[in-house]
């Protein structure tokens, strides 16, 4: 009985996919802490621990570092933070190397025991393998011509319909496919987008994430004459693939593989005189710009300390609530966050001071990337100039501000009265009649008026510049006051002390001629331990009107034990007819 030969070879390959760079450099990290919080985790992998499935900065090997690098590095000291090169990790894994035709289905059939890495790909290219089919047969030995003459010569020409029918498989609908030449011509061009993939690609930065080579053993001695590509005494069978297995699978022998792999290799022996399927020993090597955030700043950042993930986007600009306890590492903190974010994330601040100015305005400190504050911000279909340095935005709210403008309708005139750069405002004029916008700062004013033209409803706003008692007081005198039907307080700090402004509004005019009353939507801070309860009694205070009808619900926990409320109610005619309130 014949046995069966599984063809399984450690042959020396040809680096894949990409090239590792070799300017390793190490630069002296400012911070200590960081520097040996780092040092411990690349040595982690010496100690005998059970790691997760997966990559991790504890496992895998780092580069060896030449001295010359590292006498450079001392003679030329930089101001880097760190070395991104210290994040190179280096992981032993096999491969089978297989035909480029069979990858894909191969690949379905051994899903289950390949890599299957994140933002790694299970196939890996074979630089310098591809070449014209046309050429396959100049580099096979005549044995395998003399096997295939027969078949070759017992081939008859195709008639005229067989070559009509030939002929129409050789194209599809975006061109010809065995020709490429035309197939290029025949396509249409694709359109390239700003920050598209084509341009990320032409910048370098995609190919710096992993890369992939083959282990190389020592070549023959006519390698040096012919070349580093010479692969002597090899004989070319195609483009090739290496589908990168499981990282278990590294240290076990054939025999143990799953069974799945054996079936494979074993089918492909029996049907192929010659070995087509290769097991190679690979090196997967993966660069600072393949681990996330988190991973950096779990490595970088001391043993305990909290890991500040979380961060609010303002257009290109990511603004960091860094604790006291990060405070000497901010810098380090704010370069991991905008390398990891780019290009959408351009500048990183942090708020270095609570908001003690009517304005709203919030401290910032710039901690990496440019120094513009002035960006654009998307919300609702709509843009938004936005100037963190001179007004407030809270992108967080973006959904409770469509909560609220479900409510209105086209009937409405909705006055807003602490309307900032204009996110409800401008996304309400879109729905409702009319509306009439005020804000005490006059830079969001300005931005108020730009954003209103800017997304063309600036014939349906109108702004004022005044402060909230004021402008309630000279809306309601006017003639307008009929026509308003919403009212939108959003100021949590103080909105609800300025409710003592709507006591008397209508007072001086006929009961029997108002209609209807405006609906008000309050915002507010809380800390009781029953914040319902507590804000509803701060409204009925400020308006001096025990019966108000009020519902009543939370928008978010802004911090531990403090929530945001909104509660909205009709103004109630007892207080609309009411004396003015002393405070007036």
């Amino acid at each position: 009985m014949g046995s069966t030969r599984l063809f399984l070879r450690l042959n020396p390959l040809s680096p894949i996919i990409f090239s590792p760079p070799t300017n390793f450099l190490f630069i002296k990290p400012k911070f200590t802490a960081a520097t040996v919080s780092l040092l411990s985790a690349a040595a982690a992998p010496a100690v005998n621990q059970s790691l997760p499935y997966g990559p991790s900065l504890l496992k895998g090997k780092t580069p060896e570092i030449p001295k010359q690098q590292q006498q450079l590095e001392q003679e030329n000291e930089t101001e880097t933070l760190f070395d991104e090169s210290q994040f190179t990790r280096i992981f032993d894994i096999a491969a089978l190397r297989v035909p480029a035709r069979d990858c894909y289905a191969l690949e379905s059939r051994l899903r289950g025991h390949l890599l299957n890495w994140p933002r790694v790909r299970n196939i890996a290219r074979v630089p310098g393998d591809e070449i014209e089919t046309e050429f396959i047969n100049l580099l096979r030995d005549n044995s395998d011509e003399d096997e295939n003459v027969d078949s070759v010569e017992t081939e008859e020409e195709p008639n005229s319909v067989l070559y009509r029918e030939k002929l129409v498989k050789s194209f599809n609908v975006r061109g010809f496919v065995k020709f490429r030449n035309l197939a290029r011509i025949s396509r249409p061009r694709r359109r390239k987008r700003k920050g598209g993939k084509e341009e990320k690609e032409g910048n370098g930065r995609k190919e710096e994430v992993y890369a992939v080579e083959v282990v190389e053993e020592e070549r023959k001695e006519m390698s040096g004459l012919l070349g580093e590509e010479f692969r002597g005494g090899e004989k070319w069978k195609g483009a090739t693939r290496l589908l990168l297995l499981d990282e278990d699978l590294i240290d076990k022998d054939v025999k143990e593989f799953p069974e799945a792999i054996k079936v494979v290799l074993e089918e492909h022996t029996r049907k192929n005189t010659t070995p087509i399927l290769e097991l190679v020993r690979c090196r997967l090597t993966l660069f600072y710009d393949y681990w996330q955030m988190n991973d950096v700043l779990e490595a970088l950042l001391p043993k305990g300390m909290i890991i500040p993930s979380a961060f609010e986007t303002v257009g290109h600009i990511a603004h960091l609530n860094l604790r006291d306890e990060h405070q000497p590492l901010k810098y380090l903190i704010a370069k991991v966050v905008l390398d990891k974010n780019k290009p959408k994330i351009q500048t990183v601040v942090n708020k270095s001071d609570a908001i003690h100015n009517d304005y709203r305005t919030m401290q910032l400190e710039v901690l990496a990337g440019n120094h513009s504050l002035v960006t654009i911000v998307v919300e609702n279909g709509l843009r938004f100039n936005v100037d963190l340095a001179t007004v407030y935005w809270n992108s967080k709210l973006a959904t409770e501000r469509q909560k609220l403008l479900s409510g209105f309708n086209p009937s409405d005139v909705v006055c807003d009265v602490f309307a900032g750069v204009g996110p409800i405002s401008i996304s309400a004029a879109k729905i409702v009649k009319r509306v009439y916008a005020n804000d005490l700062n006059p830079y969001a004013v300005d931005y108020l008026e730009r954003n209103s033209v800017l997304n063309k409803l600036e014939r349906k706003i109108e702004v004022y510049n005044m402060d909230g008692r004021r402008f309630i007081d000279a809306m309601f005198a006017s003639n307008k006051a009929q026509s308003i039907t919403q009212v939108v307080m959003n100021l949590p700090k103080d909105a609800a002390e300025f409710l003592d402004a709507f006591r008397g509004i209508y007072r001086g005019r006929p009961k029997d001629a108002m209609s209807n009353f405006p609906k008000i939507h309050v915002y507010g801070f809380s800390k009781a331990r029953d914040p319902e309860f507590d804000f509803h009694e701060r409204i009925r205070i400020a308006l001096s009107e025990v019966a108000v009808n009020v519902e009543m619900r939370k928008v978010r926990l802004v911090a531990p034990g403090k929530w945001m409320m909104c509660a909205s109610f009709i103004l109630p005619e007892s207080v609309a007819f009411a004396r003015k309130s002393l405070n007036m």
